[in-house]
């Protein structure tokens, strides 16, 4: 099956490339954010828009902070990827100025953002699954919190919410990954060496469905702290768990305006955490790119991703549906 579905990421990564726009839809940028299932929406909707819509597709390596500041600065990218909208500000205020609008819940039943340890580490020591506990003896959690890479808005939130907490000189330090493939790693190889293990990280993946973890329990969520939180400037941070989380594709006025039918595409791109959890299991088992990954989508969820098309897209991809 991997080797079929490498022939056809082969297929389908050559008609991104070659660019068929049409006169029906003209060239569309799309975010290709830095962490997997983002890249996978992307891989998904890319396709969907070239083969189905005609649209040329240019995806723009980039992640939440970056791809809002260069929207709400230039209007562009068109399209954004599953944003984590809980976790900016400037989400908000862009969709109440006009600059974007939101289309859809591209995971439907939302995301979870939280601080974990793993599985072993909390049977073994359960108190340290309370950040009372992990501040008692930082050392039981390898001294280190795990941190996501700079540009992501969780860098912000956990920072500050490192600040409120108190671990200057607490002996517990933040570590701050260069990738989300860093962050993912680490959880990994603490798994093989049954080594302790503290920090952040989210849902659906398959980082968390390959490796349980247990969350940390920290102060409720408090609605005021968390958006001071996610102000690299904010004066005086709260210490606050994260909300659900939603989160969404959006675009700019002009794309909505310019390419309507495309929009009512993205509109319906949409995934449960169970499926988008499958196509991550299988991406990260065997090793396969983010082209590979969307053909597996496309291949196991045919009577999904059917029901998003308009009828005539539905016909030019009326192979693919066999």
């Amino acid at each position: 099956m991997k080797l079929k579905i490498a022939g056809a990421a082969a297929l389908l990564s050559g008609s991104l490339a070659a660019g068929t726009a049409s006169a029906d839809c003209g060239e569309v940028s799309i975010t290709q954010m830095d962490w997997a299932s983002a890249q996978v929406v992307t891989a998904v909707a890319s396709f969907l828009m070239e083969q189905g819509y005609g649209c040329s597709v240019q995806q723009v390596p980039s992640s939440t902070v970056p791809a809002l500041t260069s929207l709400a600065e230039t209007g562009e990218p068109d399209i954004l990827t599953e944003v984590w909208a809980n976790s900016t500000p400037a989400y908000e205020t862009l969709k109440a100025e006009g600059k974007l609008v939101e289309l859809a819940d591209v995971l439907s039943d939302g995301g979870v953002e939280a601080w974990w340890i793993p599985a072993y580490l909390a049977e073994s020591n359960p108190e340290l699954t309370t950040w009372e506990g992990i501040m008692a003896n930082p050392a039981a959690v390898g001294g280190k919190f795990h941190d996501c890479p700079s540009g992501w808005a969780c860098d912000i939130i956990n920072n500050n919410n490192l600040k409120a907490a108190g671990i200057e000189g607490s002996g517990l330090e933040r570590f701050q990954h260069g990738s989300g493939e860093t962050l993912q790693t680490s959880i990994a190889a603490a798994y093989d060496a049954k080594e302790p293990w503290f920090g952040y990280y989210w849902a659906p993946t398959a980082v968390l469905g390959k490796y349980p973890m247990v969350a940390v329990e920290v102060p409720a969520y408090n609605a005021e702290a968390h958006a001071c939180n996610g102000d690299a400037n904010c004066a005086n941070p709260g210490f606050s768990a994260y909300p659900a989380a939603k989160v969404a594709t959006a675009v700019s006025s002009a794309f909505m305006e310019r390419e309507p039918e495309v929009a009512e595409l993205l509109k319906n791109v949409s995934f449960t955490n169970a499926q988008m959890g499958d196509v991550l299991a299988w991406r990260l088992d065997n090793n396969a790119s983010n082209e590979e990954a969307a053909v597996y989508f496309l291949t196991s969820y045919k009577d999904v991703w059917a029901s998003w098309l308009s009828e005539e897209a539905a016909g030019k991809l009326s192979a693919l549906l066999q």
